[in-house]
């Protein structure tokens, strides 16, 4: 799917996408939000920011920017955030495969399931790569194909059919890493069902 297929899907999803993923995920937030040991005035970009369930877990002494593609999903991101009163969030349109950020804007980059659906994995990656500061972190949540050779084979039967609804289950963490100036960290399964990765890397790019 392209990048104006993806809007339109998650768009779409803007209404129940609370109802669908907000319980049924929020441990394995809980768990992103616990690795940030984040210092006061850490700058912290969040990908795919959706509906802002995110939001209200992140220290109030870090610098937020939350960006999304989907614009009914970021209003409702908005909405939360102007209800929470959380003054160190601030949310923009903007597609995470060619970012509107200069290089080394960020301390973090975080991306919550949004690594399989996007349309260009390697090009989010990279944008997460160049606007995090050498010597930084890039956080992913996400589903991997685990290797087992039964699992795989349903999970790479099903992901046209997933394709159509907005995300891939047939990526593994290899094919993602593969070739990334990134440091392995972390790397730990969490809910639901152990099921989806949570993987923290270094920046080790070179400095400019």
């Amino acid at each position: 799917m392209d990048a104006v297929s993806i809007e339109r899907v998650y768009s779409f999803y803007a209404g129940v996408y609370d109802h669908l993923f907000g319980p049924v995920f929020q441990s394995s937030r809980e768990a992103l939000i616990e690795r940030l040991d984040a210092l006061p005035g850490t700058r912290i970009l969040e990908v795919g920011v959706g509906t802002g369930l995110l939001l209200p877990l992140y220290p109030r002494h870090v610098e937020i920017v939350g960006i999304d593609l989907a614009g009914r999903m970021l209003d409702r991101a908005r909405t939360r955030a102007k209800r929470l009163g959380l003054g160190h969030v601030v949310l923009a349109r903007m597609d995470a495969g060619r970012m509107a950020f200069p290089d080394d804007s960020f301390d973090m980059v975080l991306a919550a399931y949004v690594v399989t659906a996007v349309p260009d994995y390697r090009a989010l990656l990279r944008e997460m790569i160049r606007v995090c500061r050498p010597g930084g972190r890039v956080m992913l949540v996400n589903h991997f194909t685990n290797g087992n050779g039964l699992l795989a084979a349903c999970e790479r039967a099903v992901s046209p059919i997933c394709t159509h609804l907005g995300f891939r289950t047939d990526l593994s963490l290899e094919q993602v890493l593969d070739g990334a100036p990134l440091a392995l960290l972390h790397h730990e399964r969490v809910s639901p069902l152990g099921m989806w990765h949570l993987v923290e890397c270094r920046n080790t790019k070179a400095s400019a």
